[in-house]
């Protein structure tokens, strides 16, 4: 696969619009649409082929993993749509937090680095230090939407750059690629957008940045797609700047209906499916995709294409598997989230109460303590 020569991304001569203008109900009405389409292809094509396994009883390795990617693809859209609904929900409460944007770009880079180089995409950085005033867990899922985007639409790699905008200052963060491959940008058979560009997967990137109040300003252009996105309240040390406002205690707890944790992602490790049933039932209210595996092993390849947000696992799975795979993980990613279950009595203990960094919760208690566990738990990388 061709790649682009490393060419510095050009700065905007100006700021972009202070202003983003929020969702409007047509748009909504597109999402809508467009999220039927989406979940519909890929499960009619599942359909399809389960019917031919109905009729001839056989299916071949090329059509079973075919249908397996078919239900995996639904699932994702289906879980945009559910983040999508978060925001236009008008239950979601804004915090108002110093936030060191490149230490969470970074965070999440690191986070995905074994899915971009399964996928064999570079992302090359160009990081400078900016902290913004945001909502944290806002400004982690506008992220993974970004690279998720990204990812799905490029056919090279992939340039990030953050800086900061002329007087008044701002934090600007660029992130270009190919939509088009390199060959075919001439070729003027090639000139419509594809498919992957407009997806539910950009929806998901604007929507959830004009909820934040920033605005995203798209080019496509020869085969280039350029993504900028302006962040309103940069903390910045110029004189004349006006210090943002940070949120103090607030007066009352965001509404459980914002699922702040949509979208996240979570491994269950264990063979019984008793186990894994109570676990889901326990968190199926907080919007997070699931996946489950029988034993360390099993984790340890899922673990080889990406990495999910964190790992539940029963007690007896510990063992010389799972400390590889532990510190395989950390080496990457230092405040990634074990959780570990037993079956016998056992206090409810957050990481930061445990001397190995493990959070530990007792199977009795799984319904009323673990959603909040990992509220606390894969909240601590945003």
């Amino acid at each position: 696969m061709p790649t682009p020569p490393a060419t510095p991304l050009a700065p905007p001569a100006a700021a972009a619009n202070d202003v983003a203008q929020g969702p409007s109900q047509s748009q909504w009405a597109e999402i809508v649409q467009q999220l039927g389409a989406e979940i519909a292809g890929p499960l009619s094509a599942a359909l399809e082929r389960v019917h031919n396994l109905v009729v001839t009883g056989q299916i071949d390795r090329q059509s079973l993993r075919a249908l397996r990617d078919n239900v995996a693809l639904a699932r994702e859209t289906g879980m945009m749509g559910q983040q999508l609904a978060r925001l236009a929900s008008g239950r979601l409460r804004l915090s108002r937090e110093r936030v060191h944007l490149t230490q969470v770009l970074r965070g999440v880079l690191a986070h995905r680095s074994r899915e971009t180089q399964a996928r064999g995409i570079q992302v090359r950085q160009v990081l400078k230090p900016v902290e913004i005033v945001a909502d944290g867990s806002l400004l982690f899922s506008l992220l993974n939407a970004l690279l998720d985007w990204a990812l799905a639409s490029t056919h090279s790699s992939i340039d990030l750059r953050l800086d900061l905008t002329p007087w008044p200052a701002k934090a600007r963060l660029m992130c270009r690629f190919a939509h088009r491959s390199l060959d075919l940008i001439d070729d003027p058979r090639k000139q419509e957008l594809p498919p992957a560009l407009n997806s539910l997967a950009w929806r998901l990137v604007e929507q959830t940045a004009l909820t934040m109040g920033v605005l995203p300003l798209r080019e496509d252009e020869a085969g280039i797609t350029v993504l900028t996105l302006e962040f309103p309240h940069t903390i910045s040390d110029e004189p004349g700047a006006t210090p943002p406002v940070l949120e103090k205690e607030p007066e009352h707890q965001p509404s459980t209906n914002s699922k702040p944790l949509a979208g996240s992602h979570l491994l269950i490790v264990t063979p019984r499916r008793e186990l894994r049933a109570q676990i889901q039932d326990s968190v199926r209210h907080m919007g997070l995709i699931i996946d489950v595996v029988n034993n360390m092993d099993e984790a340890t390849q899922f673990c080889l294409e990406g990495l999910p947000h964190g790992i539940v696992f029963e007690s007896a799975q510990r063992g010389a598997a799972f400390e590889l795979l532990r510190a395989d993980v950390l080496r990457e990613v230092p405040e990634f989230s074990f959780v570990e279950v037993l079956d016998e009595d056992h206090v409810t203990q957050l990481s930061t109460a445990t001397s190995d960094g493990m959070a530990r919760i007792a199977r009795k208690h799984l319904t009323d303590a673990l959603p909040s566990i990992l509220l606390f738990e894969l909240s601590k990388s945003l």
